[in-house]
């Protein structure tokens, strides 16, 4: 199995960053993203430890959009930083967490969009995936995405994702990757439940979000990489499928898109 989006560099897991991996790797798991942001030095400090923890992880950097505001009077600035941060941290295969976030709104949304679209340029340049933040702003991601992305072969995949199926068809024709949460297990999320169903077996991912959004049963605890494994039951009993069968075509889903990297 894999967890295609985590965030094991965070304070949350310092003090026992040894023991959440041995859990991980005794619940199936081969590897996982790790997200980075690359305006958090502290976070960008704890790499090492967590290279030195689990040698097959990878990583993603990016300004965050709840960050964008830092940047509302040079959005350049922020791939810059991720630039620096791709040239600088080993292991790097993406670009993200990006995107839009018109939920809390944290900036405004035009230097929101300004900083997307230098990091999707980036990510462009570079030849890297992207890992995309959306939260109430699926019709304006999308459109930047055609933007930016026509003739360019951007991909990537919506991390968190909780749309339905109208959003679902739009985000695989543009050739992007879905990513399904703990939500999956949360009593009220049909919509999530039936996009899982309907996704592509080629465009399918999971992810914890950890330690953030725990599934049922761990619903309230801090999240980690182990718990990946109620997603992936929760996502093959809606497919119909073997739990053992769709975790490891996960893991060929996620090596396709984020590569499989040094062992």
């Amino acid at each position: 199995m894999i967890d295609s989006h985590c965030h094991l560099a965070g304070a949350e897991f310092a003090g026992d960053l040894a023991a959440v991996v041995a859990r991980a790797r005794a619940a199936g798991l081969v590897r996982c993203l790790v997200i980075l942001a690359a305006d958090d030095e502290a976070e960008i400090a704890r790499v090492r430890a967590v290279r030195d923890a689990w040698p097959d992880v990878r990583f993603a950097v990016g300004v965050h959009p709840h960050q964008a505001a830092r940047y509302a009077a040079d959005p350049e600035l922020a791939a810059r930083v991720v630039a620096a941060r791709l040239d600088a941290v080993a292991g790097v295969c993406a670009v993200g967490e990006i995107g839009l976030d018109y939920h809390y709104d944290f900036a405004p949304r035009d230097v929101q969009q300004a900083v997307f679209r230098t990091q999707l340029r980036l990510a462009s340049t570079r030849g890297l995936p992207v890992v995309l933040h959306v939260r109430e702003a699926e019709d304006d991601t999308l459109r930047l995405l055609e933007e930016e992305g026509a003739g360019h072969g951007l991909r990537g995949v919506f991390h968190c994702f909780t749309g339905g199926p109208r959003t679902l068809s739009r985000v695989i024709t543009l050739g992007f990757h879905v990513s399904i949460p703990g939500i999956v297990t949360f009593p009220k999320a049909e919509p999530v439940r039936e996009s899982a169903r309907l996704a592509p077996a080629d465009r399918l991912l999971v992810e914890t979000d950890s330690p953030y959004l725990a599934p049922v049963p761990h619903r309230g605890k801090r999240n980690e990489p182990a718990y990946v494994v109620q997603v992936v039951e929760a996502v093959a009993a809606v497919r119909g499928e073997a739990a053992a069968s769709l975790g490891a075509a996960l893991v060929e889903n996620f090596d396709a898109l984020f590569g499989r990297g040094a062992t």
